[in-house]
């Protein structure tokens, strides 16, 4: 099946492309992501999917549109893939006491957990008003640990916020 988006006078243009093959690429890159902690950059894409390194880098600007996800500002890398984010941040993500994860974001954290089935996923965090530290422990469906034993999640700005400062939230 393919699909053809009008992005309303979006400087990118009318994007067209297989759901097939983005489907292809998402998988790939969630695959990946989660073996190994990190996105692959377009040109292991494209060894991944046995396609050239421009299809690869048009599939993820594709799928970067059409998520939550962006590119690093000025650069063809990728730099927030939901529920991860490729460079570092607060929210870090243990998977049966391997800390190799960031997550985009708290509330993004918290979603890592269906990509470990049957693992213990922890999130440590500190506190963004007070620096104290904050850890959740989930397992499938079943909260394991929360310390302390109450955390509020709260955003101040429309959720994502401007595309051109996500990399520096």
């Amino acid at each position: 099946m393919s699909l053809s988006l009008n992005n309303g006078g979006n400087e990118r243009g009318t994007m067209e492309f297989s759901l097939v093959d983005l489907d292809k690429a998402y998988e790939a890159l969630m695959s990946e992501v989660v073996k190994t902690g990190v996105v692959p950059h377009y040109a292991e894409l494209s060894t991944l999917l046995a396609i050239s390194p421009s299809e690869a880098l048009r599939r993820i600007r594709n799928i970067v549109e059409l998520t939550p996800g962006w590119m690093h500002p000025e650069t063809d890398y990728i730099a927030s893939f939901p529920p991860f984010n490729n460079q570092p941040t607060q929210y870090r993500i243990s998977v049966d006491g391997e800390q190799k994860w960031f997550a985009q974001c708290g509330f993004e954290a918290l979603a890592c957990r269906w990509l470990f089935p049957g693992k213990t996923v922890r999130i440590d965090a500190p506190c963004l008003l007070g620096g104290e530290p904050l850890t959740i422990e989930m397992k499938d469906e079943e909260i394991l640990l929360v310390d302390p034993n109450t955390i509020v999640g709260y955003t101040r700005s429309p959720v994502g916020g401007e595309a051109a400062n996500r990399p520096f939230r």
